[in-house]
């Protein structure tokens, strides 16, 4: 079936989705609607740059999908993850404490540390023995079940459990959930029975439509779709255990340098853009993340 709508769990897509200014009331809905924020709900968020950089400069950087803080200070991790094990559970209290710890500047007292929660979107099963497809964790006393420390969280929501079908859907979550394994495959017909009145959602959709997106931008979604496929292929044809994990290693590391210099070229190409008509120089760098050196010298 053809749909116009493009892949969220597609990392360029997912990040113009909950990542950029103009799709953030999409962002603040979304994390209400996983957290039921009904009462003091996030009214506000402030992007932070998403990437964590360490403080030993021959340790690898840790690169997240968005990053953000409400009005109290609080930050939010949110993470697609398309190839799931148990790694990730690591991975993502490797993510959070990292980010917990930066809030610490100089002069900063541990008082001013705010919470830290993490949110991944899983395009299969984490938890495979958990009946839930959205589970959410947090710090418990063993004795008491009190909730004393809370400042980390982590919350998981698992696309490959979710299973039902759009005249099914009766909450936001789970037209939520629907969308993010499903928009792709979205038909005009379908998308009705899904939007319903929820304003947001369809937001959520008309910000997948293909005809949104620049010719040099389908280029790079078709080949980060690609890149995916031959990497779950690859993955499903190796059978030795120590070959996957290898394997596995070493495509996501190809995949992350991937991105990273996807999106340094995005950036000199928004600098080049600018810089023609006639924005300051340190207005790019600002912007654009580049250092000075590139802005003065490494655009035409």
């Amino acid at each position: 079936m053809l749909s116009r709508f493009l892949n969220p769990k597609n990392d360029l897509i997912f990040k113009r989705l909950f990542g950029s200014e103009a799709n953030k009331d999409i962002l603040i809905h979304f994390l209400n609607d996983i957290f039921a924020r009904t009462t003091n709900p996030i009214e506000e968020v402030e992007f932070i740059k998403p990437i964590l950089d360490p403080e030993i400069k021959e340790l690898r950087v840790s690169i997240v999908d968005v990053l953000c803080k409400d009005l109290e200070g609080n930050t939010f991790i949110v993470e697609m993850q398309c190839d799931v094990d148990t790694v990730f559970i690591k991975r993502a209290q490797y993510y959070a404490s990292k980010v917990y710890i930066s809030q610490r500047g100089k002069g900063d007292t541990y008082k001013d540390l705010k919470s830290v929660t993490f949110l991944a979107i899983l395009d299969g099963k984490l938890f495979p023995d958990k009946k839930e497809y959205l589970s959410h964790h947090v710090i418990l006393d063993k004795n008491s079940d009190e909730h004393d420390l809370k400042d980390f969280s982590f919350s998981f929501l698992e696309l490959g459990k979710f299973k039902k079908k759009p005249q099914e859907l009766t909450t936001i979550l789970e037209k939520w959930a629907y969308f993010l394994k499903n928009a792709s495959e979205t038909s005009n017909e379908e998308l009705p029975l899904i939007v319903g009145s929820d304003l947001i959602i369809e937001k959520a959709f008309e910000a997948l439509d293909e005809y949104n997106y620049s010719k040099g931008e389908m280029m790079y979604y078709d080949q980060l779709e690609r890149n995916e496929d031959v990497y779950k292929t690859l993955l499903d044809d190796s059978k030795n255990k120590g070959l996957q994990e290898g394997l596995q290693e070493g495509l996501q590391e190809g995949l992350q340098k991937g991105k990273i210099e996807g999106e340094k070229t995005k950036s000199f190409e928004i600098a080049k853009k600018m810089k023609s008509m006639g924005i300051a120089n340190d207005v790019i760098q600002k912007t654009t993340g580049l250092t000075a050196d590139d802005v003065v010298n490494k655009i035409d």
